[in-house]
């Protein structure tokens, strides 16, 4: 059959998503009419007891298990846009400071179980995470939520201690879902595998030992909101690397392949006019960035951290490992969003030795500088390794720098990295809501996701107030490329590169055009069975 594409209308910016390499419609799924979806993401309880936890979770593979099951008062609409009501009827700012944002519940709202929710639920859920304030951080998305009212069992009304012009898109987060008290304890963490509420799906975990292997999703029968719900059950298989993922979509094994994909396996699909299996292309908003720990002696002066910025080529590391797949990148806020400047561009221009060298003799600093860059090996799929020998490899050839670089595994790395165990390391980011702030705030704010030691007073207490304030987010934009070049002065990152999103399908799937959001998120209740055009 013929390469297909489907254009969906563009939104804010963003591309639409594009259909290709079209194949026949005898396709199946692995167990009867469950649609199977295939990920490399891994959930254990080695290092993290309570991954699924609204309160705890703050990565982008638990927020996809969580987006199905725990339901949230706003939701991101289909494509891009404005967020929309989910568990609520209505919601909105009843001030003109947005300092004051009220929602009405849904009549007749139930978790799985059949108990009602209630406002008070609601009021219990965002206490719980703020009071919990695990290490993740992911407690900081409600950091402007001063105190919470309720009127009646429908009526919640949030006061806020700062204006938060983006308090809508942080209702939309798995960390605002409501959760039963009678199954989330208000000040710890439910551990293991666990997850109920009033989402779409139900959720049952298989697990092998620490790890869970399977997450089975059953449509809801008591679920009540804004969602179409276009199947019955679905379920989302952990495997070891891309390939094995790859070899079991080509087998009908699974009827959906997410993240993540070798380069190679998406130039492969993208070329092929004759396969059973399609490639969906989703304009992302995912980054990649180098963090530091500011305060290590390897890095504390911030002339070895500009050098580092001024020696990076970005268009040489994306051409040598992701090719079109992925673009270089000069700010942490990516292209498409409101606010978006070149910041890093404009600080440092091309990549120059002659730059860098002269930055690090001002600063009286010895070279060869020796540090050791740490990446994760199993995350952000198989081509962190050679990107990080490319990274490796431009700093080296310098002569200004001896870096070496170690891969770790995620379970491993993603804690070591909060406990501040490494000076330099690789990231990546999916955005929590498609805004600037998404960018900024979670690496630059106090309580950052990071734990980074990094704090600018001018960014924490005047810049992030003020730009959540305009309620207008034109009207931001000033104020935000102001955060972005304080970032590219004093470097506590280094942006790296914007990266596309894929979804690989066997051809009888419907749905796959909508599976992610403009927030790479998964949208399970979109998938459905069909033949494709």
């Amino acid at each position: 059959m013929n390469r297909k594409t489907l254009v969906l209308p563009a939104v804010v910016g963003l591309l639409a998503p594009v259909l290709a390499a079209c194949g026949g419609s005898d396709s199946g799924s692995g167990d009867g009419d469950a649609i199977v979806v295939g990920t490399t993401d891994r959930f254990t309880t080695e290092e993290a007891p309570a991954p699924l936890d609204p309160a705890y979770a703050y990565d982008v593979g638990a927020w996809n298990i969580l987006r199905q099951t725990s339901q949230t008062l706003m939701v991101q609409p289909r494509g891009d846009g404005e967020p929309v009501p989910e568990a609520a009827e209505k919601c909105g700012f009843t001030d003109t400071g947005s300092e004051r944002y009220a929602c009405t519940l849904r009549d007749g709202l139930e978790f799985a179980n059949g108990d009602p929710v209630t406002a008070e639920d609601v009021k219990y859920s965002f206490e719980r995470a703020v009071k919990i304030n695990a290490d993740t951080q992911v407690a900081s998305l409600l950091s402007t939520v001063d105190t919470i009212e309720t009127k009646g069992d429908r009526e919640v009304i949030f006061h806020l201690n700062t204006a938060d012009a983006t308090f809508p898109f942080k209702l939309t987060t798995p960390v605002a879902g409501i959760v039963n008290p009678d199954d989330y304890a208000k000040d710890k963490v439910r551990e293991g595998f666990e997850v109920s509420g009033s989402g779409p799906y139900t959720m049952k975990a298989e697990v092998d030992g620490d790890e869970m292997t399977k997450a089975v999703f059953t449509k809801n029968p008591n679920y009540k909101g804004s969602l179409t719900v276009n199947n019955d059950k679905v379920e989302i298989v952990s495997f070891d690397d891309a390939d094995a993922m790859g070899k079991a979509i080509e087998k009908g094994d699974i009827d959906v392949m997410t993240r993540a994909m070798t380069p190679d396996q998406i130039q492969q699909l993208s070329k092929a006019t004759d396969s059973e299996v399609d490639l969906v292309e989703v304009s992302g908003l995912e980054i990649r960035y180098l963090g530091f720990k500011t305060d290590a002696p390897t890095v504390k002066d911030k002339a070895v951290r500009k050098a580092m910025a001024q020696l990076i080529n970005r268009d040489k590391l994306v051409a040598a490992v992701y090719g079109s797949q992925a673009k270089p990148l000069y700010s942490m806020v990516p292209a498409g969003i409101t606010g978006h400047s070149n910041s890093f561009f404009n600080k440092y221009g091309d990549p120059s030795v002659d730059k860098a060298k002269e930055m690090l003799e001002d600063a009286d600093i010895t070279t060869p500088i020796k540090l050791t860059m740490h990446y994760t090996t199993d995350h952000y799929g198989s081509a962190t390794k050679p990107e990080f020998e490319q990274l490796q490899k431009q700093l080296n050839d310098s002569g200004l720098f001896d870096v070496d670089i170690k891969g770790t595994p995620w379970k491993t790395f993603n804690l070591a990295e909060r406990k501040g165990e490494y000076d330099v390391y690789g990231m990546g980011w999916f955005p929590d809501f498609p805004d600037a702030d998404s960018f900024t705030a979670p690496f630059l704010d106090k309580k950052n996701t990071l734990n980074s030691p990094y704090a600018n007073p001018k960014i924490i207490d005047d810049l992030i107030p003020k730009s959540r304030a305009e309620a207008d987010r034109l009207s931001a934009v000033d104020i935000l490329t102001d955060i972005q070049d304080i970032t590219a002065e004093d470097v506590p990152l280094i942006p790296l590169w914007q990266g596309k999103q894929y979804v690989a399908t066997r051809d009888d799937v419907t749905g796959t055009a909508y599976l992610l959001n403009s927030s790479s998120s998964i949208q399970l209740w979109e998938l459905g069975r069909g033949v494709s055009d």
